[in-house]
């Protein structure tokens, strides 16, 4: 399983190029109100040995010594992405934390993007939300289109709703990307007519500017899960890309 330190990388990303990541979660150990069957950092009961959170001074400290190193060495950033072991807007101070990180790449890498890969679970909290209207790539997960289904692949905690994630996503009025998990496994298939038909009525109704479709590309805590081929999504995403969609597929 992965274990992030609070600024890492930068690593090759298959989405967003070369990737300067920020973890906001535990070094040591995991904190996620989803247990995803596909999470590469593991089960959330694997990675409680460590529940500190990095504070936002903890994050400005760490980022600007990575950034002057690689302004140094020219190393090239694409992205600063918020990732890292779990749910990246759980953090408590996660606005502080968009406004330091923002200024920083004004200042060092001007050129990089700012992305954060989110669950979508906190777009609620009015706080979360406008951090989020001011980086260049909201990445807002959305894999299941029923509750049930979002029970067998993300497992979350407490009383998730499709229907509520979705209605918080409409305040992007469109300005985010769309990142959804395609495989089969634990009753779950990405592929069924039924649930595929009713997650693309979803990408219609929010419209997003971009929508990410995805597959497993390393080992995941559940074993036995299949993944699709960047030709199978493909084929299953076409009505959306015939009618318009940006639509990114990485196998």
């Amino acid at each position: 399983m992965m274990r992030e330190n609070t600024v890492f990388g930068p690593i090759f990303s298959r989405r967003l190029g070369s990737s300067l990541g920020i973890n906001l979660l535990p070094e040591k150990g995991k904190f996620c109100n989803f247990d995803c069957i596909y999470c590469e950092c593991g089960w959330n009961a694997d990675g409680r040995e460590d529940k500190k959170l990095p504070t936002a001074e903890d994050v400005r400290a760490a980022l600007e010594k990575k950034l002057k190193e690689c302004a140094a060495t020219q190393t090239p950033i694409d992205s600063i992405t918020f990732s890292g072991d779990g749910e990246p807007t759980l953090n408590p101070e996660f606005p502080q934390i968009i406004d330091i990180t923002l200024e920083l790449r004004d200042r060092y890498f001007p050129k990089a993007r700012v992305s954060v890969l989110s669950n979508s679970t906190m777009v609620h909290r009015n706080d979360v939300f406008e951090a989020l209207k001011k980086v260049d790539n909201p990445i807002m997960k959305l894999d299941a289109s029923t509750d049930d289904q979002a029970a067998l692949i993300n497992k979350p905690a407490g009383n998730y709703s499709v229907r509520r994630i979705v209605e918080d996503l409409k305040r992007f009025e469109g300005n985010f990307i769309l990142q959804t998990m395609f495989l089969k496994g634990n009753g779950f298939d990405s592929s069924n007519q039924e649930s595929l038909g009713k997650w693309m009525d979803i990408v219609r109704e929010l419209r997003p500017r971009e929508v990410m479709v995805y597959t497993i590309a390393r080992d995941t805590p559940m074993k036995g899960l299949e993944k699709f081929t960047p030709e199978q999504m493909k084929d299953l995403v076409q009505p959306l890309i015939d009618e318009g969609f940006t639509i990114q597929i990485k196998g």
